[in-house]
């Protein structure tokens, strides 16, 4: 697909129906995510959610990828595949999910900080969801896809020293997972697509605590970090606006369950 596909207000808002069960799915997750659950449980729980909303899981089979989640811990970046392997205290897990729904797909992600993770890698998970929201705050009409790239950039390398990944990028949505353009989350203000009313983008910053660099494992899927230092991975689906862009994903249901499961791991150690 070599054109952008800019969407009308209808298609938005199926597309933004399918953004939010995506959402709704990862609050789901993040209300089961908890030390000694594996990804492979998650993987069944999230599926059976999907297909209860009548919907459909949009990363399974998928380019032949296994799985409804892609689950990626500690370094691992992106394109995990959920397993047996439990959960440990510690851990940071990056989910993101796809659904397929009415022709048009939804596709959001969160890093995950599972019981007493380090203050270095709490701080990695801050910056790059700050860097995903200032990435979001330069995707405005009339402005330049650059913008957008320059923005988390800038926040995540210039100001707090971490990596922004290179070989993977944002991208188009909408009947298709992957459409044009594709979002780098690295480049120059001013420069690429300008910035237009109807075009959805899924952007998604992926950062390392340590260097750039990243390898592929031997299953296809899983890239993580050459150094082995944590990453993690946010991402919104928007459609550019005037003044202000319209974020059809939603991080609110999921940050709920976490502070729901935060609350009750307090009342069971006071208990």
């Amino acid at each position: 697909m070599s054109q952008i596909i800019y969407k009308t207000e209808e298609e938005i808002e199926l597309i933004r129906h399918n953004c939010l069960l995506v959402s709704k799915t990862l609050a789901l997750v993040g209300e089961h995510l908890k030390v000694g659950i594996t990804g492979n449980e998650l993987d069944k729980k999230a599926e059976e959610f999907i297909r209860d909303h009548g919907a459909l899981p949009g990363f399974k089979g998928y380019n032949g990828f296994p799985s409804t989640l892609c689950i990626s811990k500690n370094e691992v970046v992106v394109h995990g595949i959920p397993d047996d392997v439990p959960f440990k205290e510690g851990d940071i897990v990056s989910v993101d999910c796809g659904v397929y729904h009415n022709e048009y797909y939804g596709d959001a992600a969160y890093t995950f900080a599972l019981g007493d993770v380090g203050e270095e890698t709490m701080k990695l998970l801050v910056v790059t969801k700050d860097s995903l929201y200032k990435g979001i705050d330069a995707a405005v009409r009339d402005g330049r896809l650059g913008d957008i790239s320059y923005a988390i950039q800038h926040y995540a390398e210039r100001v707090h020293g971490y990596t922004v990944v290179r070989e993977l990028v944002g991208h188009g949505l909408g009947k298709n997972l992957h459409e044009k353009p594709e979002v780098p989350n690295y480049g120059k203000r001013g420069k690429g697509v300008k910035l237009q009313e109807g075009l959805v983008i899924a952007i998604e910053p992926m950062i390392n605590l340590g260097k750039k660099n990243i390898a592929q494992s031997d299953d296809g899927w899983t890239v993580y970090t050459r150094d082995r230092k944590p990453s993690a991975h946010y991402e919104h689906t928007i459609t550019v606006r005037n003044g202000k862009a319209d974020i059809l994903s939603d991080h609110s249901f999921l940050e709920a369950a976490i502070e729901k499961n935060i609350e009750l791991e307090k009342i069971s150690l006071k208990s």
